[in-house]
């Protein structure tokens, strides 16, 4: 299993974030992720929250090994189209080292609707949500065949489908190469094996589909013999993402990849 930071953007600054990954990076974490969020919901001033796209652009060319991705892009927030290309760009920039996290956003339900209706935009029903995440996958794909005279991306980036239930887990098997979710998600293995199916029954590989979740960076998400990443493995989880909050401490994060290493992880 493939262990990840990823740096919550909320009030944080580009310099430090560059220089957690360069951290992690040293560390032997596999890849660095955050959140593609325009504003902190607790906080109605203070220094901002830093573009997604733009800092893992950035930190692309700060890294040389890890993995680079958002967790998740919110397909409201850029047309598709605009998207692809980007991706395609970033492929290129990282030398193939991005993991291309979307989702539907958050639902009226959640703080991050007040972020939606500042910028003009609607936060619509779940399955109208849902329905764009589709939409934009099969747009995507389109515009990198290679028949399109829009930039294609070398290889492909995987395209890993947020959720947190059946409906968003279908999704991901149906249409993406890998699902995210809650590492302590109740229905954790459920929702891994459903995607997995309608992988398969879409004619792919289920082998090959990623299944990644999330946690706070905890000593008993590193150890390898603990009961909650043994829980992991048994769902099949590829990748953990570990959570870590501003202001980022460097040397917190190179002992957490040597707890890592040392208990038989993936930390190099």
């Amino acid at each position: 299993m493939k262990t990840d930071l990823l740096l919550i953007p909320m009030s944080a600054r580009y310099r430090d974030m560059r220089a957690a990954a360069v951290a992690a990076e040293e560390a032997g974490f596999d890849g660095v992720w955050t959140w593609d969020h325009l504003r902190d919901p607790d906080a109605d001033s203070g220094p901002g929250v830093p573009e997604a796209w733009t800092v893992l652009t950035a930190l692309a060319e700060a890294t040389r090994r890890i993995s680079l991705g958002p967790l998740v892009l919110n397909v409201a927030n850029r047309h598709p189209g605009l998207l692809a290309n980007m991706a395609a760009t970033l492929q290129a920039v990282s030398g193939g080292r991005l993991l291309l996290g979307i989702g539907a956003g958050g639902s009226r339900r959640t703080p991050y609707a007040a972020e939606q209706q500042a910028l003009g935009l609607s936060v619509d029903r779940d399955e109208v949500r849902a329905g764009r995440v589709v939409a934009a996958i099969e747009l995507m794909r389109r515009l990198w065949s290679g028949h399109s005279g829009f930039l294609k991306p070398e290889p492909p980036p995987p395209i890993i489908v947020g959720g947190f239930g059946p409906r968003m887990a279908g999704i991901a098997g149906r249409h993406g190469d890998g699902f995210n979710t809650q590492a302590m998600h109740p229905r954790l293995g459920d929702l891994a094996r459903l995607a997995r199916d309608e992988h398969t029954k879409s004619g792919r590989d289920a082998a090959h589909f990623i299944v990644t979740v999330f946690a706070g960076l905890d000593e008993r998400w590193l150890r390898s013999d603990s009961r909650a990443r043994q829980t992991l493995d048994r769902a099949g989880v590829e990748r953990l993402i570990l959570l870590v909050e501003p202001p980022f401490d460097p040397e917190e994060i190179r002992a957490a990849g040597r707890l890592l290493a040392g208990t038989g992880g993936d930390a190099r």
